[in-house]
């Protein structure tokens, strides 16, 4: 009798699993995308569960980043932040190396970007140009009561992500143009939101992601200034005021996400706070402020620079 019951359960648990896996497969056993990217991670990626990890996030976005900002944050430690911060980052781009990825028109192979990304996991490029680029609905946007307009901003790049968010959340993304790709920059850029690349431990420890950032609901954002876990690196830039053309109109300090503006007579930016996104520099009416190399921010995420 206690056999039969087992083995009840265990057909029962195992009908669930099947059914579970078919409605993320969207009706099907298997979708292209998904055996593509089972079989880019490998046997290890499969068994070590970072596979599983990879198609909850890519198939779940929304539910995955809403548990992270309101469960999983406020909550962490110390050890905790440095865990997550490790594995799941981002580097600030510039407006034109944020361009320059969407341009790219020859292959940058799988490579180490320890001097560029300053995290131990996380931190290879593996571009194959033109890329493929599709934009999604933007999670953290979604993990807000309110939130910023309009929604579909972030910019999945590169195979074989592409294929998978396009295939498994058809509702919520579209594959872009080179053209449409760079309308989408230039349209973030102009309201005042900063590039970002992220890279992810479970997505290959690669770069997989253009994300267009808002200080209101970014979650980067917020477990950088309000969590204190610095899990976005500078881009290797600095904005610099040109006092003579600066008109204090605040402008720049309204909209600096870093809190790295403070306005007197004129504007002045903190060295140590700033971390040379640019927004200032697209928002400033007067235009007085620049973006200047810095060695000690860190080396830019350029493409440009990989070829």
């Amino acid at each position: 009798m206690d056999k039969m019951i087992s083995f009840a359960i265990l057909g029962v648990a195992l009908v669930m699993l099947v059914s579970l896996w078919i409605f993320g497969e969207r009706g099907k056993l298997l979708r292209p995308s998904t055996w593509e990217g089972l079989r880019t991670g490998g046997l290890r990626n499969l068994l070590n569960l970072k596979s599983l990890h990879m198609y909850v996030y890519g198939r779940w976005s929304n539910q995955y980043i809403d548990v992270l900002i309101n469960t999983i944050y406020p909550r962490l430690g110390e050890r905790g932040k440095k865990w997550w911060r490790d594995r799941y980052h981002a580097k600030i781009l510039t407006h034109e190396e944020a361009k320059a990825i969407i341009k790219i028109n020859q292959d940058i192979p799988l490579q180490d970007l320890e001097q560029i990304i300053p995290y131990p996991m996380a931190r290879n490029l593996m571009l194959s140009g033109p890329v493929d680029v599709a934009a999604y609905e933007c999670p953290c946007r979604h993990a807000r009561d309110t939130s910023c307009r309009p929604t579909q901003v972030c910019m999945i790049v590169g195979q074989p992500f592409v294929d998978f968010i396009l295939e498994h959340n058809p509702q919520s993304s579209r594959r872009l143009t080179q053209s449409e790709a760079l309308d989408l920059l230039q349209a973030e850029y102009e309201r005042g939101h900063l590039h970002s690349a992220w890279f992810k431990d479970a997505l290959f420890d690669r770069f997989y992601s253009i994300c267009n950032c808002c200080k209101c609901c970014c979650g980067g954002l917020e477990a950088m200034m309000k969590y204190s876990n610095p899990v976005i690196a500078s881009s290797g830039y600095i904005a610099q005021v040109d006092e003579t053309l600066c008109s204090a109109c605040n402008t720049c300090a309204e909209m600096c996400p870093f809190d790295a503006v403070s306005m007197e007579m004129v504007s002045s930016i903190s060295w140590e706070k700033c971390m040379g996104c640019g927004i200032c520099v697209g928002q400033c009416p007067s235009g007085a402020i620049d973006l200047v190399r810095d060695e000690q921010k860190g080396i830019p995420f350029d493409v440009r620079m990989l070829v």
